[in-house]
């Protein structure tokens, strides 16, 4: 089964209850970048390998853990708790449909999802459906694809432009890309990065040089 990369920077709070709902052989990878509330130590307790990444980013962390996995098969996954990795077992299913690169489509529970950065997922996601033709509706961190293909992708991206520009490689060398629907729950603990209003500029910013970079005379909107 697949191995599990998860970004971690101060979620001591929510790696236990992570780690704890993990389906049986799937192997947890954490990537510890930067945390000073003992996370690393946290996840080795609780039984994850453990990565550590000095170089911040939320892509030099997924780069770290996919350099470190050894199975065939990866998955991407916060771990903050507002994701059931449980909800993994659907994204296998898919994958083992001849999918190659399978997103799950976020369907957030109520107060779960901050406005500003629900728009500008939804933004961006019609920005590239506009670019490419990519009938997606959210670029998600939770996603599955094999370990070999990515890595023969060239993704270079290693701060939040790293799922959008995953999504546009793949579809270049012409990949099945699927989404299956997941439940959004409310985090544990507080928001470092991702869902702050700081962390989704600096998401915009990213992703928007990630779309320009495959049409530079089509300015992003917004």
């Amino acid at each position: 089964m697949p191995d599990v990369i998860l970004p971690v920077l101060d979620e001591a709070e929510a790696i236990p209850k992570v780690l704890a709902a993990m389906p049986a052989g799937f192997h947890p990878i954490v990537v510890d970048n930067g945390s000073t509330d003992g996370s690393g130590e946290i996840a080795t307790e609780a039984g994850a390998e453990v990565v550590v990444e000095p170089r911040r980013g939320f892509g030099s962390a997924c780069f770290a853990g996919l350099t470190a996995a050894g199975d065939d098969v990866v998955c991407f996954m916060d771990c903050d708790g507002s994701l059931d990795p449980a909800d993994l077992l659907s994204l296998h299913d898919a994958f083992a449909d001849r999918a190659d690169l399978v997103i799950g489509a976020r369907r957030p529970e109520p107060g779960a999802w901050p406005v500003h950065a629900r728009i500008a997922n939804r933004a961006l996601a019609l920005e590239m459906r506009r670019r490419t033709g990519l009938a997606l509706s959210d670029l998600g961190p939770m996603r599955m694809a094999g370990r070999r293909a990515l890595l023969d992708l060239g993704l270079l991206d290693r701060r939040s432009g790293w799922p959008l520009e995953m999504v546009l490689r793949a579809a270049a060398a012409g990949w099945t890309i699927a989404e299956v629907p997941v439940p959004l729950r409310g985090r544990s603990g507080r928001s470092k990065v991702t869902g702050t209003l700081r962390g989704t500029v600096q998401a915009i910013r990213d992703m928007s040089a990630q779309l320009r970079a495959i049409n530079p005379d089509a300015p992003t909107e917004g």
